[in-house]
């Protein structure tokens, strides 16, 4: 059986495999947060969170990753993006403006995830304001390579006024920002190409292989655990 090249959009058997993982994403607002999934406390102050839903979803999706994330002790924050369609000029303002609002709320950087689309966001964000990111957390996020090396390219340009070759934003993601930069990526993604969530040393500083499917990135238990562990080991606490 010929295995499917990692830097290719998944074949529609690992896609079909996504479509039972939705239920993850679904039930986030009312899935409640349970003391196991916060076994590790902050120490310090650490950096607030900021965090992006991939394409068609909006902050309701990412209640319970955020909503543990805060027990656990860190500030966070939805993106209030409304439901996401794509990157647009509009919506990307909107973004900046959330980011400044948390970063002059706390006074100090902010760690941004982003899930899917949402880390395109989170990896431009910080790329422009530098000076107000301290971490970026891409969940399956194809930042690099072929631009339709996915399932959702499709989609894009069926909701969108442009294609995914010619975005309305000249930035380019793959473009590691200067802040510490972790990709999170499953060789099981039905979505994205590995190797386009994975991207190369030089466009990140850290890459993080999951057994998960795309569905499950900031939506189920385990990989909400991890998202907290990556936050508790790579972010800058201050004693207090």
């Amino acid at each position: 059986m010929r295995v499917p090249r990692d830097d290719q959009a998944p074949p529609l058997s690992r896609w079909l495999m996504e479509l039972p993982r939705l239920a993850f994403i679904w039930s986030s607002p009312i899935r409640p947060v349970l003391i196991e999934d916060t076994p590790r406390q902050l120490s310090g102050s650490s950096p607030p969170v900021l965090v992006f839903p991939g394409i068609m979803s909006s902050d309701y999706a990412t209640s319970l990753l955020r909503r543990t994330l805060r027990q656990a002790g860190f500030a966070t924050y939805a993106s209030r993006l409304g439901v996401v369609t794509g990157v647009t000029r509009e919506i990307f303002a909107d973004a900046e403006r959330r980011l400044d609002d948390v970063y002059q709320r706390h006074g100090r950087k902010v760690a941004l995830v982003g899930i899917s689309l949402g880390g395109l966001f989170a990896r431009v964000l910080a790329q422009r304001h530098p000076d107000k990111v301290e971490l970026v957390l891409t969940l399956g996020t194809p930042f690099s390579g072929d631009r339709r090396a996915n399932n959702a390219w499709r989609l894009y340009e069926a909701i969108n006024d442009h294609s995914v070759d010619t975005p309305p934003l000249d930035d380019d993601p793959s473009v590691k920002p200067k802040a510490k930069t972790i990709a999170i990526w499953s060789p099981y993604d039905g979505i994205v190409a590995p190797a386009c969530s994975r991207g190369s040393e030089e466009q990140r500083d850290l890459a993080i292989e999951v057994p998960e499917r795309h569905f499950e990135f900031s939506a189920s238990r385990r990989s909400i655990r991890r998202v907290l562990d990556i936050l508790l080991d790579h972010t800058n606490p201050i004693s207090d």
